[in-house]
């Protein structure tokens, strides 16, 4: 069956809003989990403008037709698809950004963020340590400040002791860092220098290392000999940057598992609760489409419980 075939038939559409490979994935990574739980929907990428008030007439002219019911956000476009929502959750309004949103039965239209959830399972899933950490974030746009509203919000008293984000742009990092420390109490700011020393954790969420000829967003040699290394960059994986950490002796990983611990909050979002379930009981599938061969052997075995799997339901988020 073509894809134009699909779209017929589903009961429900929905779309990836950016303009990049990232849609792609993301289409393939959730299209079969709605095939094989008996979802009857379909999830398309769909290129569009990055400009607020551009895109905000995008969604609410889509959000017309009845079987579009809502929408995965790239990172591109996180911060500007927040405009024009009629809700969203606390910790997309501290982010400033969203990755998802849907039309609620009253036909509102309401966001959420789950990058950075994703991103803080992930460390767990790694045995890697945030709390009381000096973290250093590279890049300013929605991941960014999503990632580094999760660091900072403090659960179960677990917070990073210090956020630093580099931005190379004027994008709007310095007020999601100041969103984001006045709302938590947890220091973050904006820095101008993306050195490493000093930290205990690198997280690259710029696009540096999408295509072979990028330089490394900060300098390896640099870093401390306990850091910890996390590159969220999704295409030419494994990166330059885990390669030269990995060099160097460090721990470094790469963003897949971050898009694995959310996946199910997307789901949980959208209504698909057994889908949702059905996942955080056990992701190996998704984990062996997602990684790419040369990662394959680094998946971990999966647990005959949750303990792998991030914790958080949206319901937890709101």
């Amino acid at each position: 069956m073509s894809v134009l075939s699909a779209a017929y038939d589903a009961t429900d559409v929905y779309l990836v809003l950016g303009d990049s490979s990232d849609q792609t994935l993301v289409a393939d990574m959730f299209n079969p989990i709605f095939a094989g739980s008996g979802v009857d929907a379909l999830l398309l990428p769909v290129p569009v403008p990055e400009e607020p008030a551009s895109l905000g007439n995008f969604v609410r002219t889509a959000m017309l037709a009845k079987n579009i019911k809502g929408f995965w956000v790239s990172h591109a476009r996180q911060s500007a698809a927040l405009h024009g929502l009629d809700h969203c959750s606390k910790l997309a309004r501290m982010a400033g950004a969203v990755n998802a949103i849907r039309r609620n039965a009253d036909g509102k239209l309401e966001g959420a963020l789950f990058d950075g959830v994703g991103f803080i399972a992930s460390l767990i899933y790694f045995g890697i340590s945030y709390a009381d950490k000096r973290v250093l974030i590279l890049g300013g746009g929605g991941a960014a400040a999503s990632i580094a509203a999760s660091l900072a919000r403090p659960e179960d008293a677990v917070c990073a002791a210090e956020i630093a984000i580099y931005d190379d742009t004027s994008g709007p990092a310095l007020a999601a860092a100041q969103r984001i420390a006045s709302a938590t109490g947890t220091p973050v700011h904006v820095v101008g220098s993306n050195d490493p020393a000093g930290f205990d954790l690198v997280v690259n969420a710029s696009s540096l290392g999408q295509l072979p000829a990028d330089p490394l967003p900060c300098d390896v040699s640099r870093m401390e000999a306990h850091a910890c290394v996390l590159d969220t960059v999704m295409q030419n994986q494994p990166t330059a940057l885990l390669r030269a950490s990995r060099a160097r002796g460090l721990q470094a990983q790469p963003g897949f598992e971050m898009r694995v611990q959310q996946a199910h909050l997307y789901l949980d979002f959208f209504g698909f609760t057994n889908a949702a379930g059905m996942l955080r009981r056990d992701a190996s599938a998704l984990r062996q489409q997602i990684y790419p061969q040369a990662l394959q052997h680094e998946i971990h075995p999966q647990l005959p419980s949750d303990s792998q799997f991030s914790p958080f339901t949206f319901s937890s988020l709101s």
